[in-house]
C-alpha cells in the first residue's frame, strides 16, 4: 500500500513562501499522478494543483494560480509544492495523494485520487 509524506509546512507572514514536499518511502512515484489539496477549518478538502506522471501537464486552482508552482523529481521520487506570496487564506492543512494510472492528467478532485498523506500544516499570519 503506497504510504506519502508530506513535509514543509510551518508558520510563515503573509507575502512570504514554504516549499511542500511529497515523498513516499519504499515507493517509486512514476506510475502515479499527484495532486496537492489542502483543508481549511469547517470547510471540504479541494484541490489546489496536480501533475501527471510526466510533469507535461498540470493544473491548479484559480485561487492558487499565479503563485503556487507544482513540480516532481521522478528521478528522487519527490513532488514539490512552492508557494510564494501566500495569504491568511492559504491556511489549510496540506495533503498530497496520487492515483495510479497513465500519463493523463486527472481531474484534480479528491476523488479521483487513492492514496493520502497524513498532511503538514501551512498557516499563514502576521
Amino acid at each position: 500500500q503506497l504510504q506519502l509524506v508530506e513535509s514543509g509546512g510551518g508558520l510563515v507572514q503573509p507575502g512570504g513562501s514554504l516549499r511542500l514536499s511529497c515523498a513516499a518511502p519504499g515507493f517509486t512515484l512514476d506510475e502515479y499522478a499527484i495532486g496537492w489539496f489542502r483543508q481549511a477549518p469547517g470547510k471540504e478538502r479541494e484541490g489546489v494543483s496536480c501533475i501527471s506522471i510526466s510533469g507535461g501537464s498540470t493544473s491548479y486552482a484559480d485561487s492558487v494560480q499565479g503563485r503556487f508552482t507544482i513540480s516532481r523529481d521522478n528521478a528522487n521520487n519527490k513532488v514539490y509544492l512552492q508557494m510564494n506570496s501566500l495569504k491568511t487564506e492559504d491556511t489549510a492543512i496540506y495533503y498530497c495523494a496520487a492515483k495510479y494510472g497513465n500519463d493523463v492528467l486527472p481531474l484534480c478532485v479528491v476523488n479521483e485520487y487513492d492514496y493520502w498523506g497524513q498532511g503538514t500544516q501551512v498557516t499563514v499570519s502576521a
